[in-house]
């Protein structure tokens, strides 16, 4: 196909595509998928190997969010059956870090509700940041707080912090729909702060919002021209007790072709599969670590995600590999050029670099709370636990006869029974599922 030909070169010169191009992508059908996987990967190979790297979620504030962000269990006014609880304290949030660690997680990603930190809140998390990194010396943290204010994302850095997660999560044009209690321009700001004050920006979307193909490529290439080092693609999770619970939008090619394009536009940036990717890729999901070179350990902010194991497994069975502590995710003229100067460029533009990978965060899968805007989530390490009441038990693949069974899903079909509430990791007394 000639497009993809073209997207491919273009990609190994890190040249932005056309918005036709990329439109295209979204349009291809679903005789290509593969075809068009298959082009996305080589484009994902030539800049960062068959590495994955492996994030870890800690929730410190859940719930009680006063923004009215539609996407979101834990918004103002939502009815989600969702853990609450307030900041945890820097002992918990390091023990909890520690299992994402040793889970195999390069990078812990603290995420709180709220529309953004108080100065006192930076406090907090500082201190939660630096016990964090006296048990784990190499370990990058990635804070998601919500809207910054002058002066934050450098108290954040000298704190230690490596990264700061602020999604842009749709496009512009569509944003005030989704949002009514801040605006685009507020979390295009705080990803510019962040920036500014040497934190390697990450910043990303959801998809499956009811958003159409052009809101996707907006998003995308204003994500581009922000220039964040990672961009963590995050699917919806209709959560009931939302507004938007009943957006069943997805299927599994689509979400592919969503994370296609995003690589055929920012081609040497680190691209995140973040939350949704069980809900929507389900057995998919090996091909996404062909497009993307990110994902999120074990559970979400609340809900939960697959079991760390599973993770693992899944990585080495499609033939990739963890990416090690001792590696620099960023392809080497990036984080040259990150460490000369801020880049003017945007995602994968030739002259400007970027710094260590960023990070994701967000809701339950997605972007997060009001100002959270964030971490693609998870949280993942550690010890299996038992599953909380009221999740039933799978059903083993030998059962007898008359031992229920899943019913068959129609082809196409949502898979709502999928959607499950985390009640375990940090903020509860149960080990994570990592």
């Amino acid at each position: 196909m000639d497009l993809l030909n073209t997207l491919v070169d273009k990609g190994l010169r890190r040249e932005l595509p056309t918005r036709e191009e990329a439109l295209a992508v979204l349009a291809t059908s679903d005789d290509e998928l593969l075809d068009v996987v298959a082009a996305a990967g080589k484009v994902r190979r030539q800049w960062f190997g068959r590495r994955v790297k492996l994030n870890y979620l800690v929730n410190l504030k859940s719930g009680l969010c006063p923004e009215d962000c539609s996407y979101c269990s834990q918004r103002l006014g939502s009815k989600a059956e969702i853990l609450k609880y307030t900041w945890l304290k820097p002992e918990d949030a390091s023990k909890a870090a520690a299992a994402g660690v040793a889970g195999g997680a390069k990078r812990v990603c603290l995420v709180a509700s709220g529309r953004g930190p108080t100065d006192r809140d930076v406090d907090r998390v500082s201190k939660t940041i630096q016990a964090i990194k006296d048990g784990n010396e190499d370990v990058e943290v990635c804070a998601c707080l919500g809207l910054l204010s002058d002066g934050q994302a450098e108290r954040l850095r000298s704190a230690g912090a490596d990264a700061y997660n602020h999604n842009l999560n749709t496009s512009e044009s569509t944003y005030g729909a989704i949002t009514s209690t801040h605006t685009y321009a507020d979390r295009v700001d705080t990803v510019q702060k962040a920036h500014a004050a040497g934190l390697s920006a990450c910043s990303g979307l959801i998809a499956g919002m009811g958003e159409s193909d052009e809101d996707l490529v907006d998003v995308v290439y204003a994500l581009r021209e922000l220039d964040p080092d990672s961009v963590p693609v995050n699917f919806l999770i209709p959560f009931e007790g939302t507004p938007l619970a009943k957006e069943w939008n997805l299927t599994p090619q689509r979400a592919l072709r969503i994370l296609a394009m995003v690589r055929f536009v920012c081609p040497d940036v680190e691209v995140r599969l973040a939350g949704g990717r069980e809900v929507h890729l389900r057995s998919l999901q090996p091909l996404a670590l062909h497009l993307a070179n990110s994902i999120f350990l074990g559970d979400y902010l609340t809900s939960e995600g697959q079991a760390g194991k599973a993770d693992l497994e899944m990585i080495a069975d499609a033939g990739f590999e963890v990416e090690g502590a001792g590696t620099t995710t960023l392809p080497r003229h990036r984080s040259t050029a990150h460490d000369e100067a801020p880049a003017a460029g945007g995602c994968g533009s030739s002259g400007g670099g970027c710094g260590p990978a960023a990070d994701t965060g967000a809701d339950a899968g997605h972007s997060g709370c009001g100002g959270c805007g964030g971490c693609g989530s998870s949280g993942g390490g550690g010890v299996c636990a038992p599953e909380p009441a009221g999740v039933p038990e799978p059903v083993a693949a030998n059962a007898g006869a008359d031992e229920p069974r899943p019913a068959p899903v129609p082809a196409g079909a949502a898979r709502t029974d999928l959607v499950a509430v985390r009640r375990r990791g940090a903020g509860t007394d149960l080990a994570p599922n990592a």
